[in-house]
């Protein structure tokens, strides 16, 4: 394992080598925060050591050694600051909570594990997701502390999966917390009420260093930096998908703090890998707090959903934050800003630069309608006055005047960036009351399959920026203005016709040619017939086509959430194809098309049905999700 680790931080070390060797000369942000962070006086630690193993901790995985760990921690405070130590092993703990003058020295062979019972982690008034609220403790905590080291080539393990069952079921998707306030129409309150405890927070602190460790499996958002100053975040290695993929278990977050440096990070998780937050809606409008002077830098990005994401907390703004020499390999998406119209915030004076991106799906993605499921909070009328929690009123909370709710994104520019192998190259959607705008990119070379398609935006500017595609045609643009276009280049790469650009009963026949079809569903969004395994976009209608009265199944997928967690959605045909089932996870108004040489008698759970003669096909209309209908 940590063989492993040393060969990944040689890797970024060499990384970063060669982006700083490419960049001259450095901002003044970043000379401002390295004679901060790289000065020898920044977070000094007194000359002595604690060994946790004199305050009784056991180092077997099976003895709760919480107590004897804070006690050792509280005698270096006491003592006027020192470093604690740990023998190798692994420790099982609840909530600790490292003091000012510490350092928490969790060496290489030592392991802290997260006991899993939230009655381990006190509650302590925070921010989650935006919200102030009271909510568990996290495993390792800074709270309130100054001048605070934690370090050394050990693990935090999360430990998670009980956190991640408990958000949305074994396997995931099948119940769970999740499943339950889908159902309820509260999709928006399971991530505030399932309490999943996460694995580091600092809050309200200042001068703080993060070193060398690992973190694996985090319950939630793994590192969270949130109302702090002068962080450093040096050489962490993330781990969140191990035995499993656990919901929101974003990398590293900086949340309405300032002055903040995160370097030579490694990063492979579920969600956002590096994010900058600033709050949410009326409650972070109320807070209005900035996240300003940040610089994230040479680090590595595998699995997740964002290379560097900003947002979709963006109520206090953010301001001044350099990002550059970072490297996402299969990250899903690269660069991505996600907000909503209730959010409001103003994010200007950044700028992306020398940044590499290889197998990324969606190199530029600038959402700011963002998961509209998640991002407006309405209490239905259903849920009894008594049910109703504190923190629901606080998130469905109207931001008045609604102005106020609409986020802008300007003056941000992009340099010196290589895609190679995307699919959609460049992505915005904003709003027609306010573009995302004055957006300046140059020397940008991006393979992509598509072109992409902006929507409400104004005054980007392309200097040196080359597109290639294998159509060659240019970016789509819905409302906007002044948009310059990248030097385009179609590929040589071989044309081939593609299934949508043929009539359904081609692709019917088409299909037949490789498999005895009986279960076709279509792709709403293209008019494609879908085969077994094959994705779609999410649309409001469906189309089903039954072609024979013989027993089948069929699996297909479908974005859920924000378009990146995908869910399942199965279609069974049985009793000779008189009983068809679909079960999902999104509510679709379907339209089943069953041929039928002649009528049916009746067809049982159906909101509307009908034949027609000249076609032979029963055509049945019917909402929802998971149901069954027969015919007789």
């Amino acid at each position: 394992m940590m063989k492993k680790i040393a060969a990944i931080l040689i890797t970024i070390a060499a990384f970063s080598c060669n982006q700083k060797a490419e960049k001259s000369t450095k901002s003044e942000l970043v000379n401002r925060l390295e004679s901060i962070f790289y000065n020898d006086n920044f977070v000094v630690i007194p000359d002595k050591t604690f060994n946790v193993v004199d305050f009784g901790a056991i180092a077997d995985g099976k003895t709760l050694t919480t107590e004897a760990i804070q006690q050792t921690i509280d005698a270096a405070a006491e003592s006027g600051g020192a470093k604690v130590i740990f023998p190798a092993g692994t420790y099982l703990s609840g909530a600790l909570f490292v003091k000012s003058n510490v350092e928490l020295h969790i060496g290489e062979g030592v392991v802290i594990q997260a006991i899993q019972n939230n009655d381990y982690y006190p509650r302590k008034w925070t921010r989650i997701a935006g919200i102030e609220m009271e909510w568990p403790a996290a495993l390792i905590n800074v709270y309130d502390e100054k001048n605070v080291r934690i370090t050394g080539k050990g693990v935090i393990d999360g430990n998670g999966k009980y956190w991640w069952d408990k958000f949305w079921g074994d396997p995931k998707y099948s119940g769970g917390m999740w499943g339950e306030y889908k159902d309820k129409g509260i999709r928006w309150a399971v991530d505030y009420d399932c309490e999943r405890v996460r694995p580091v927070v600092i809050w309200k602190s200042e001068d703080v260093l993060l070193k060398d460790f690992t973190v694996k499996r985090a319950g939630f958002w793994t590192v969270s930096l949130t109302y702090s100053t002068r962080v450093h975040v040096d050489g962490l290695v993330v781990r969140n998908n191990i035995g499993g993929h656990g919901p929101s278990s974003d990398g590293i977050d900086t949340d309405s703090s300032k002055d903040v440096l995160v370097e030579n990070c490694d990063i492979d998780c579920n969600d956002d890998n590096l994010c900058i937050k600033a709050g949410k809606d009326a409650d972070g409008l109320r807070v209005n707090r900035p996240a300003e002077n940040i610089v994230y830098r040479n680090c590595i990005t595998r699995a997740g959903h964002g290379l560097i994401t900003l947002g979709s907390e963006t109520s206090g703004g953010m301001r001044n934050i350099e990002v550059y020499g970072l490297k996402a390999i299969g990250t899903n998406i690269g660069i991505r800003f996600k907000s909503a119209k209730v959010r409001g915030g103003l994010i200007e004076n950044i700028h992306f630069h020398d940044i590499e991106m290889e197998n990324v799906a969606n190199p530029f993605h600038f959402e700011l309608n963002w998961y509209p499921e998640y991002s407006y909070c309405t209490i239905p009328d259903d849920i009894p006055e008594e049910e109703i929690k504190d923190r629901w009123r606080v998130l469905s909370q109207r931001v008045v005047p609604e102005e106020k709710g609409i986020p802008e994104f300007r003056n941000i520019k992009l340099s010196n960036i290589k895609v190679e192998k995307a699919k959609r190259a460049f992505y915005a959607n904003a709003y027609p009351e306010r573009h995302i705008h004055h957006i300046s990119w140059e020397n940008v070379s991006v393979e992509a399959e598509e072109s992409g398609q902006l929507t409400y935006a104004s005054n980007w500017t392309m200097k040196d920026v080359v597109l290639k595609t294998a159509s060659g045609e240019p970016i789509a643009l819905t409302e906007c203005n002044n948009i310059e276009q990248p030097e385009l280049i179609k590929t040589n790469s071989q044309t081939v016709q593609e299934e949508s650009k043929l009539t359904l009963e081609e692709q019917f026949q088409a299909i037949n040619r490789n498999a005895d079809a009986v279960i076709i569903p279509i792709n709403p969004t293209e008019e494609k017939a879908l085969v077994n395994g094959d994705s779609t976009l999410y649309s409001g209608q469906f189309k089903l086509y039954i072609l024979k009265q013989e027993d089948a199944t069929l699996h297909f997928y479908e974005p859920l959430g924000d378009g990146f967690y995908y869910s399942e959605v199965e279609i069974v045909t049985s009793q000779n194809g008189n009983m068809i089932q679909v079960k999902g996870q999104k509510d679709h108004d379907y339209t089943i098309l069953v041929n039928r040489a002649s009528k049916p008698n009746s067809i049982y759970g159906a909101d509307n049905w009908s034949y027609q003669e000249n076609t032979r096909q029963a055509i049945i209309e019917k909402k929802g999700k998971n149901f069954s209908i027969q015919i007789d």
